[in-house]
């Protein structure tokens, strides 16, 4: 009875888990459609659609995503909120969330703020230390060679490019994004993300091993709202979300 119990609470965990990723991912959909509904003009829906298919996210609800997005079909109506504040160490944090009830998200964001050490502050607050990039990944793999997908990228019209040992990182104006994007792609790039994003222009660190954990715990915290759609942070070191 209670090996039966234990693997009926985890199934039963697991479903809800994946109810709140389709959730999410389908709002991603919608938001990114409203920038067009062909997702070969479309780098954000793109890589929103292809997040859904690694979750198993089913066809027609892709599909219903798409044309609710860009109003073919009726639905839902959402707003898009951002959020800012500190987080523990005095990390800024901006949450980008999209939701049909106002007063809920309010309450909900608010108090995983305060319930793990953070500050949520006005609009503004914080924002001045981050810029709006397209942001592109690609995979370090064997096969890619930097110098080549860097000139690549450079002579589509990235701003910068950067390197480590899991991915090259291309960042882009909002502008030029869409173009980049689709200049690596046809150039036969595998993207792994493409998006654009909040980038920090001024990072700033935990003191103490506490406030990162803290940290981490937060960020967490909000990714797990099914209103939440991005997290950003100024933080400059790695954390074990």
């Amino acid at each position: 009875m209670g090996r039966h119990g234990t693997i009926a609470g985890r199934k039963a965990a697991q479903d809800n888990k994946r109810a709140a990723l389709f959730t999410k991912y389908t709002r991603a959909i919608m938001m990114a459609a409203k920038g067009g509904g062909d997702p070969e003009y479309n780098a954000s829906l793109k890589n929103a659609i292809e997040k859904g298919k690694a979750i198993n996210l089913p066809k027609d609800k892709i599909t219903q995503a798409i044309k609710k997005g860009t109003g073919e079909l009726e639905g839902e109506t959402y707003e898009e909120l951002t959020y800012e504040g500190y987080g523990p160490g005095g990390v800024a944090v901006v949450v980008d969330v999209l939701t049909d009830n106002k007063n809920r998200t309010n309450s909900a964001i608010k108090h995983i703020f305060d319930k793990h050490n953070g500050n949520l502050g006005v609009p503004g607050c914080v924002s001045y230390m981050f810029n709006r990039k397209g942001v592109i990944l690609v995979e370090n793999a064997g096969g890619v060679d930097e110098d080549t997908l860097m000139e690549a990228a450079l002579e589509a019209g990235a701003e910068d490019f950067k390197a480590d040992d899991e991915l090259f990182e291309i960042l882009t104006t909002t502008d030029d994004f869409l173009a980049v994007a689709e200049a690596l792609r046809g150039a036969g790039y595998e993207l792994v993300e493409a998006d654009v994003e909040q980038v920090a222009t001024i990072e700033a660190e935990p003191k103490t091993e506490g406030e990162a954990r803290s940290l981490a715990k937060l960020i967490d915290a909000l990714d797990e709202n099914d209103d939440v759609q991005k997290v950003y942070t100024n933080c400059s070191i790695e954390l074990d979300v």
